[in-house]
C-alpha cells in the first residue's frame, strides 16, 4: 500500500458503544469506515454524520455478521466505495449472562453464532481479501481469565476468538497482515449494563484496582494503536484493557 491510498477499516458492530469509539477513532487516524450495523441505522448512520462533520469518510452498511454472505457485503462495500480494505475490527457481539444449567439452546447459539462463528466468518474473508500488510483486529474479554459465574456461554465463545487469533496471526503473517484481539474489562456500555443492578455493578468496580468502570473511549485507542504502523511488531497477541482487574 502506498502512502497516498485511502487506508480503509471496516468496524463491526459500530453504531454503539466501543465499536461506535473505534469507528469514530480510526476515522479520526485517517481511515475510511464501513460502519456496519445489524439493527440499528438511526445510530449507525449518527456515528456517519459526526466521522465526516469531522472530516473524515465512512459508510453505514447494514449486515448480519453471523453469516457468511453479511460479512461479504462489507467487503464487497469497502472496495465499491473506498477501493478496498486495509483493516478489520471484529467488534460485534451480544452477551446473555445466565448460569449453564439454566441457558437454552438458542441463547447459548446465539453467543456462538455472532461472538464466534462471526469473527471466523471476518478473519475468512479478511485473509482473502485484506491488503497487504493490512490488520485483523478481534475482540476477547477479560471475562477469559476471570470466568466469573453467569458468564459460560459468552466465554466458551471468546475463548475461541483467542484460539482462532493465535492461530491466524501464523497463518497470515507471511503477507504482513497481523492478527490480534483487545480484551476488556467491564466497560459502560448498553451491553454490559443490561440487566446489573447497581449493587452488582459497584461490586464489579471494587474489583477494578482503578476503581472505575471502563469506557468505549478506553478501548479505542487500543484498536488505534494495533491498526497503526506503530503497532506493526505486535502479532498473536491478546491484549488486555481492563484497569488491572486481572
Amino acid at each position: 500500500m502506498t502512502h497516498t491510498e485511502q487506508r480503509v477499516a471496516i468496524v463491526t458492530g459500530a453504531s454503539k458503544g466501543i465499536g461506535r469509539a473505534a469507528a469514530i477513532r480510526l476515522a479520526a487516524d485517517g481511515f475510511a469506515v464501513i460502519v456496519n450495523y445489524s439493527s440499528s441505522p438511526a445510530a449507525a448512520d449518527e456515528v456517519v454524520a459526526e466521522i465526516e462533520a469531522a472530516g473524515g469518510k465512512a459508510l453505514a452498511v447494514q449486515a448480519d455478521v453471523s453469516t457468511s454472505a453479511g460479512i461479504a457485503a462489507l467487503f464487497d462495500a469497502a472496495e465499491q466505495h473506498f477501493g478496498g480494505t486495509d483493516v478489520l475490527v471484529n467488534n460485534a457481539g451480544v452477551m446473555t449472562l445466565i448460569p449453564l444449567t439454566e441457558m437454552d439452546d438458542a441463547t447459548f447459539e446465539r453467543h456462538i453464532a455472532v461472538n464466534l462463528t462471526g469473527t471466523f466468518y471476518g478473519i475468512r474473508e479478511a485473509g482473502r481479501r485484506l491488503r497487504d500488510g493490512g490488520r485483523i483486529i478481534n475482540f476477547s474479554s477479560s471475562v477469559i481469565g476471570a470466568y466469573g459465574p453467569r458468564y459460560g456461554g459468552y466465554a466458551a465463545s471468546k475463548g475461541g476468538v483467542e484460539a482462532m487469533t493465535h492461530v491466524a496471526s501464523k497463518e497470515l503473517g507471511s503477507r504482513g497482515i497481523t492478527v490480534n484481539a483487545v480484551a476488556p474489562g467491564p466497560v459502560e456500555t448498553e451491553m454490559f449494563m443490561h440487566g446489573k443492578s447497581e449493587e452488582l455493578v459497584q461490586s464489579i468496580v471494587r474489583g477494578i484496582p482503578l476503581g472505575r468502570l471502563g469506557q468505549p473511549d478506553d478501548i479505542a485507542p487500543v484498536v488505534s494503536f494495533l491498526a497503526s504502523p506503530e503497532g506493526g511488531w505486535v502479532n498473536g497477541q491478546v491484549l488486555r484493557a481492563n484497569g488491572g482487574m486481572l
